[in-house]
């Protein structure tokens, strides 16, 4: 590495292909291996996929960086690249001292080790004495509030458990630069805040911060500075406000990538054909009804289900509604008119979008930016008050008032 001063993190010309085969999963042995090959009469039928191309840029030293994007943008890539969890393909990458990170649940945890036991292991792999993990021990442990579960191997924790211990061990033990990917939204809202303000207090007291999400607010919250990618590409670089403007803006060509089936996520096995609300403007309290259609499948086995989200243009999911959840299944063999209908979301004015993703064990087709529509400034309430009555929060509730 070579030396920096001004520069926590120089990258430039990065990036990072993957090998593709047509013939299905990697042999886990030599057996299968040399089956897979005499199968495929000895050419290698593979297609390369570059998951990020050519990312270049700089992060000064103290300043916490917001990565976002969506989907399959290439933001974890970048992660796990940066903090060493996976190599580049090709260019150039500069750090300025020790990375500590948090990424998916389950990366940088022995599973058979007590959550006591990974702490050491952690700090031992970023170069840390026992003495220097110790002075950090009780403060790793306090914040992560899980004390009585120290002694239990981390394999028995739930998610959230998992989350807090691996974020209090990033967070605390004395690295110069912090890395944290969105897994946080696993942990409580509570948790989530502490969290939050502990990168602040890291990146206010000199640390390089990393983060990142599709929560554009909370990237507002945290970041001075931020960067968009957009399929495996660097699309902006710049302020916080100016790249969620630049997300915003890229809805159009994304969205209208997405129409096309063969480029959407997915096995394909079923995949949505249309997508449509009856109007593009809605006020406040009325039902969001949205229709779809998926054609007939002979390549399904089996019922599959529906999920829709309503994500606000902050990228914040404001609601999930699965057809698990009320019962409905939807048959292969039939070709489906499906409508959702949900009421009492009263959603504040601006811009929506939805998405809607066919599944069975697996994402069949995933369409993001299926529609996008506008809720009017046409507030539901009777009385009329100052707007500091309605800046809070993600939705409008339906409440009132009783006295005694």
């Amino acid at each position: 590495m070579a030396a920096i001063t001004d520069h926590a993190i120089r990258v430039a010309g990065l990036g990072k292909t993957y090998r593709l085969g047509a013939t299905g999963e990697r042999p886990s042995t030599a057996a299968s291996a040399a089956i897979q090959w005499l199968r495929s009469t000895g050419r290698a039928r593979t297609t390369d996929f570059d998951a990020l191309d050519d990312i270049t840029f700089d992060v000064p030293q103290g300043e916490a960086l917001g990565i976002v994007g969506r989907n399959g943008a290439g933001k974890s890539t970048l992660l796990k690249i940066l903090t060493r969890v996976t190599a580049p393909s090709r260019g150039r990458i500069e750090l300025d001292g020790r990375i500590g990170s948090l990424l998916e649940v389950g990366t940088g945890f022995h599973p058979e080790l007590t959550g006591r036991e990974n702490i050491y292991l952690n700090g031992a792999i970023l170069g840390m004495t026992r003495k220097e993990i110790r002075r950090r021990y009780d403060e790793i442990v306090d914040f992560s509030g899980i004390e009585k579960f120290l002694a239990t191997p981390v394999k028995r924790y739930s998610s959230g458990m998992y989350v807090r211990l691996a974020f209090s061990v990033a967070a605390h033990l004395d690295t110069e630069i912090l890395a944290i990917d969105e897994v946080l939204a696993v942990g409580d809202a509570e948790f989530q805040r502490r969290s939050i303000a502990k990168m602040r207090e890291a990146a206010q007291g000199g640390r390089t911060v990393l983060y990142v999400s599709h929560q554009l607010q909370t990237v507002q919250a945290l970041c001075s500075s931020a960067i968009l990618l957009d399929r495996g590409r660097l699309r902006y670089a710049g302020t916080v406000e100016g790249t969620l403007q630049a997300y915003r803006e890229s809805f159009e060509s994304f969205a209208a990538a997405q129409s096309d089936p063969d480029r959407r996520p997915g096995t394909g096995d079923v995949r949505f054909s249309s997508v449509q609300m009856e109007d593009e403007f809605l006020r406040s309290s009325q039902d969001v009804v949205v229709d779809f259609e998926v054609p007939p499948s002979k390549d399904l086995v089996g019922t599959y289900f529906v999920s829709a989200h309503v994500n606000n243009d902050q990228g914040a999911v404001i609601a999930q509604c699965d057809s698990r959840l009320v019962g409905r299944w939807f048959d292969p063999d039939q070709h489906q008119k499906g409508r959702l209908v949900i009421r009492d979301l009263w959603l504040k004015p601006g811009q929506y979008t939805v998405d809607l993703y066919a599944c069975q064990s697996g994402v069949l087709d995933a369409w993001e930016g299926a529609w996008r529509f506008e809720v009017l400034p046409d507030l539901p309430y009777p009385e009329y008050a100052e707007s500091s009555s309605t800046d809070k929060g993600l939705v409008f509730a339906d409440f009132h008032y009783e006295g005694a």
